[in-house]
């Protein structure tokens, strides 16, 4: 698995296997005798020559090469690529031979930037869904509590001069408290949703669905199996997930139908969200503010399913997610 190659004093390759032909892709005869730079990048060879050199004068017999710094080297095609490597030194008859044994790392420092890009958009939908309820917060229940607490005010300052005013006021106040009641139970129901402990999935989802449908106006059919049941957390990542795949298309899609359907297939949970809207190109950039399909890939990556959308312009949207579930159902 690991590449091995050693060199001379002079830092000639006198020792390269065939890990390290893979690789590179340079094989074993094209490459012995010469120098070890041509496996390095150009602008890392001058630093390269002097760290070997000043390890050789340590003693150290082995280390990590580069510290916490990535080292690249260059394939024969000119790809640079990031290595984990270490190199060791041994006194021989002949001089000292230096043996580097390195891996190429580039899936996994790919990954890493990936999870980096994805914890940093994931965290742009965290502090946006904050941003949104702090907002509903302020603009509906302040502003409700602001205005029963100056009618209050006032009925206590008018109610023996002017009865039928504190009548007709508290009237009034108590239509804006049914608002804010109203406003209360949505904005709780957007933070957890009752019906999901109270009843199970299948109903929530359903509740969802018909919620959907009242704010839009777009019919939506619903596929599930009734006895479907899961264990939290995965209860709360489906029904979450199939909830922010609608409000997508409610902000989006412009449809004239939505389907959904969720079923159990084997030991994976399947989700899919259909509508027949105006769809986009998924190999385009994404809006700044675009985060609900990073949202949706959240919820998935965190019990370790995936997220998958297909679309196209004028062709509608298609969110299939799958989770694993085993033994939680």
């Amino acid at each position: 698995m690991d590449g091995i190659i050693s060199v001379d004093a002079g830092q000639c390759i006198v020792l390269y296997n065939r890990a390290a032909e893979k690789i590179f892709g340079w094989r074993a005869d094209q490459v012995m005798g010469q120098r070890l730079e041509m496996l390095i990048p150009e602008r890392f060879r001058a630093g390269h020559e002097a760290q070997v050199r000043q390890f050789g004068h340590t003693g150290i017999t082995s280390r990590r090469m580069g510290g916490r710094t990535l080292v690249y080297g260059l394939r024969a095609s000119g790809e640079e690529f990031p290595i984990d490597a270490s190199i060791s030194q041994l006194a021989t008859a002949e001089g000292t031979v230096y043996t580097v044994i390195l891996r190429d790392v580039t899936e996994r420092v790919r990954a890493q930037e990936e999870l980096a890009a994805f914890a940093a958009e994931a965290s742009g939908v965290r502090e946006q869904e904050k941003s949104r309820i702090a907002r509903e917060l302020h603009d509906e229940l302040a502003q409700s509590l602001t205005a029963l607490k100056m009618d209050t005010i006032w009925v206590r300052q008018n109610l023996q001069e002017d009865p039928a005013g504190a009548t007709a006021k508290l009237s009034q106040m108590l239509a804006l408290l049914d608002a804010s009641v109203a406003a209360t139970r949505r904005i709780s129901s957007d933070l957890r949703p009752l019906v999901l402990d109270d009843l199970g999935l299948v109903p929530a989802i359903e509740w969802a669905v018909q919620n959907f449908s009242q704010r839009t106006g777009v019919p939506c059919s619903l596929e599930a199996d009734e006895a479907l049941e899961l264990e939290e957390p995965y209860a709360t990542a489906v029904f979450r997930i199939v909830q922010e795949s609608l409000a997508n298309v409610g902000k989006h899609a412009r449809a004239r139908q939505a389907w959904v359907r969720v079923a159990r297939e084997v030991g994976d949970m399947v989700l899919e969200v259909r509508d027949d809207g105006a769809g986009f190109d998924t190999a385009g950039p994404r809006k700044p503010q675009s985060l609900g399909l990073v949202g949706l890939r959240e919820r998935a990556h965190l019990l370790k399913g995936e997220v998958r959308v297909s679309s196209a312009p004028g062709q509608g949207t298609v969110v299939r997610a799958r989770i694993p579930v085993g033994a939680a159902a």
